[in-house]
């Protein structure tokens, strides 16, 4: 069976320290691919940075061409992101999420559909908890103290990261397509500041190894949903 892993950077395998951001060999695609064994391949189509909007632009290069058997979609955490330069250079003024909510919500949908009409399984995964409180430590570092009136005027990053992730959820409910929820059992793997890296968004190399445990526990049931798919076709 051939499974793509399509996000950002926590797909591709990011991390973050000592003020830099790295690239781990053992990111969530490559142990998952070991925990499954050579009766499967993953594919690792994770893009640094990427939202929904770019997302849709690739997929039919880099998934839809591949012939994917099913395709894991981790995305959003960029797309409820702030243009953090804009809010401090006028934090007097309204801003908009990088990818406004509608439209990252149209997004899915759009993706999701070309995959299920390319005859694979979209699986919509959740997006993973933050630390809010490390992660504008590391935005103060960039920008000005200003950032800080227009978040306590318009709420914090983990109020906009826990909106689109309950609409995100909403929405594969709506769909009736599968979907894997590990936000709440990352959580309860342990303290996030092990489970998390400096930067407050990317898993730590604990962090990936739950991260690919969580999948591997739910895969007998998303295998069930390709096969049942294949023998509907």
């Amino acid at each position: 069976m051939k499974i793509i892993c399509f996000g950002d950077s926590v797909t591709r395998g990011v991390t973050f320290t000592k003020g830099r951001f790295r690239l781990v060999r053992e990111n969530y695609p490559v142990l998952l691919q070991k925990l499954l064994g050579d009766q499967d391949e993953v594919v690792n189509k994770g893009v640094f940075n990427d939202n929904s909007d770019l997302l849709l632009k690739r997929l039919d290069k880099d998934v839809l061409r591949l012939h994917p058997d099913m395709v894991l979609i981790n995305i959003g955490g960029n797309d409820c992101n702030f243009r953090w330069d804009q809010v401090a250079s006028a934090p007097e003024e309204e801003h908009i999420p990088v990818v406004p909510l509608n439209r990252y919500l149209d997004n899915i949908r759009h993706i999701v559909r070309k995959i299920s009409d390319a005859g694979a399984v979209p699986v919509v995964m959740s997006l993973l908890p933050l630390d809010p409180v490390r992660y504008y430590h590391s935005l103060m570092g960039h920008y000005s103290h200003s950032i800080g009136h227009w978040i306590s005027c318009c709420g914090g990053i983990e109020h906009w990261h826990g909106m689109y992730n309950r609409s995100l959820k909403q929405l594969v409910q709506k769909l009736s397509i599968p979907s894997l929820d590990i936000r709440t059992p990352f959580k309860a793997k342990g303290e996030l500041s092990e489970l998390i890296n400096d930067d407050g968004l990317h898993p730590t190399a604990k962090g990936y190894k739950i991260m690919a445990q969580i999948i591997y526990s739910s895969m007998a049931e998303l295998k069930s949903a390709v096969t049942k798919r294949h023998a509907l076709t």
